[in-house]
């Protein structure tokens, strides 16, 4: 009886640490304050210390035999998020009903606090689910937009998300309007107007990607909000691939909708995600899934997912203390430092194009490139079949290329097998 009691106890004392980064303080915050201490303080000369990088690098279980370099799809968690998610799944296990319910959904709470605080937002505008895909689309299908509505996205947008307004159109006969861009685009102006021209007196809603997940290029979010609000629209943006990555507040892009999957660059467990609404804006959206007061202006009605996986949301937390242990901004230049590392070194070699800008207003991580005489799926399988180098070939719409993002584990000796294989592949096409 005492060891069950004793568990019991243990359990509710759990209660008080959830996304209060416990297993992140055992483990690794010291080891971590002691290397902020020895690196400089400034983001841009911290970026290429590989003595402080090798710490981090350390915290993730990625085998040396495997070069990962597609963490634009889905981005693996540091040690310490996956031994939470273990401990949380184990404890689950002791009593579902009881664990779930009574002891993980207590931490919802604090989760929301510290995810608001990275957002640099009120919780009050937050909603923790699974993925940008459910955020979003939360915000598509909850609108109230009436037959001949139009709505304004691009071609390069995610392809879920375009298929969502596609649905809404086909159900609901409102007007879905993709623009096109040739990406890499230096001019924000040139984007802004883009998305201007394409506007009517029937439009309602712009779309916008905040990082295009294919090239990695970075839109001018917050001068398309501007441009949109004088004109009375209201603003979607879709933040897979920005949040964890740039270093920003939420309510600065002056949006009024924000959707992005936690375990991209915040390396949360797979399976995570969130959804930001603008306060003044929650009631009059519909939540996706049922609730009991469908008009609330609380957040929390967007939560109502019935059973979910309470230890991938409880994980996030210990993502969220390992993310701020580095500092997101220090974070972000290191992750650009290493994309302009090897695609600094391939631009110019003859046959290799790159499809995405260098300069650091319009990409970080995520960058395409392609050999002359290969299709994305040939160089792809050839990087990984002669390198053991994993990355994804993007064949969409106007763009052509294999898509190559490291992320903070990724070491300058990988990058450098990268630079050789390119060369020796494009050396050898015929």
């Amino acid at each position: 009886m005492e060891p069950r009691r004793n568990f019991i106890k243990k359990a509710g004392a759990l209660a008080g640490v959830f996304a209060g980064y416990g297993i992140f303080n055992q483990l690794q915050a010291a080891q971590f304050s002691a290397a902020n201490a020895q690196t400089s303080a400034d983001p841009f000369v911290a970026a290429s210390d590989e003595d402080y990088w090798q710490i981090i690098q350390q915290a993730y279980s990625v085998p040396a035999n495997f070069i990962n370099l597609n963490n634009g799809g889905v981005s693996p968690s540091p040690i310490v998020v996956q031994q939470a998610v273990e401990r949380y799944n184990q404890l689950s296990n002791q009593g579902p009903s009881y664990f779930m319910w009574r002891i993980l959904d207590q931490g919802r709470e604090p989760l929301r606090r510290n995810l608001a605080l990275l957002a640099g937002c009120s919780p009050d505008e937050i909603a923790v689910n699974r993925n940008a895909t459910e955020a979003l689309n939360s915000v598509i299908f909850g609108l109230d937009l009436q037959r001949g509505d139009e709505v304004i996205g691009t071609k390069q947008d995610y392809p879920n998300m375009i298929q969502a307004w596609r649905q809404r159109a086909l159900r609901d006969g409102i007007v879905y309007k993709q623009i096109s861009f040739d990406f890499p685009i230096e001019d924000d102006d040139a984007i802004v107007k883009a998305f201007e021209k394409a506007i009517t007196p029937k439009t309602k809603i712009l779309h916008v990607t905040h990082i295009v997940n294919w090239v990695g290029q970075i839109l001018p979010v917050k001068k398309i909000c501007q441009m949109a609000h004088r004109r009375g629209l209201e603003v979607i943006v879709d933040g897979a691939h920005s949040f964890g990555l740039l270093d920003f507040a939420i309510p600065d892009l002056e949006c009024d909708y924000f959707g992005t999957s936690l375990h991209k660059f915040l390396s949360a467990p797979i399976g995570s995600g969130m959804l930001w609404i603008k306060k003044e804006k929650i009631s009059k959206v519909w939540p996706l899934v049922c609730n009991d007061k469908p008009q609330s202006p609380d957040i929390r009605k967007f939560e109502t997912l019935g059973t979910r996986s309470f230890p991938i949301e409880q994980g996030i937390g210990e993502a969220l203390a390992f993310h701020n242990a580095i500092g997101a901004k220090r974070k972000e230049e290191r992750i650009r430092y290493l994309k302009n590392y090897w695609a600094s070194r391939v631009k110019d070699i003859p046959g290799v194009q790159l499809h995405t800008s260098l300069q650091s207003a319009y990409s970080c991580a995520i960058c395409g490139v392609s050999v002359k005489g290969l299709t994305p799926a040939q160089l792809d399988q050839q990087l990984y079949n002669q390198y053991k180098i994993h990355t994804v070939g993007i064949v969409w719409e106007n763009i052509s290329c294999v898509r190559i993002t490291p992320h903070v584990y990724t070491r300058l000796s990988d990058l450098d097998t990268l630079v050789k294989a390119i060369q020796q592949i494009a050396a050898g096409v015929k």
